[in-house]
């Protein structure tokens, strides 16, 4: 169930009399221009990402994902040591506890 809330918005009277001539529910019509906006923005802003990628992100491209994944480390061993750190478990009602020995 969607939820809503009522807002205070004021706005000049020539741009209210230009949206009651084509909408009869003012906030529905004020709701469908503020979605758009929003997802106008954020593909513009994903626009911008993509013309001014992040240092990392471009030195990525130009390296290429394969060999990217090669130059990490290509044994797992030592990456994560499991012998350190507390074993737990998970109980149900009682969340995450440590196991016992």
């Amino acid at each position: 169930m969607a939820t809503t809330e009522r807002v205070t918005v004021t706005l000049p009277a020539k741009l209210l009399e230009r949206i009651d001539r084509c909408e009869r529910n003012r906030s529905r019509f004020i709701a469908a221009a503020v979605a758009r906006e929003l997802l106008r923005r954020r593909r513009e802003g994903l626009l911008d990402s993509l013309r001014n990628p992040h240092p990392e992100a471009a030195e990525l491209t130009e390296t290429g994902l394969a060999e990217w994944g090669a130059s990490l480390p290509s044994d797992e061993e030592g990456l994560v040591d499991v012998n350190a750190g507390t074993a737990v478990q998970w109980v149900e009602g009682q969340g995450w506890v440590e196991e016992s020995a």
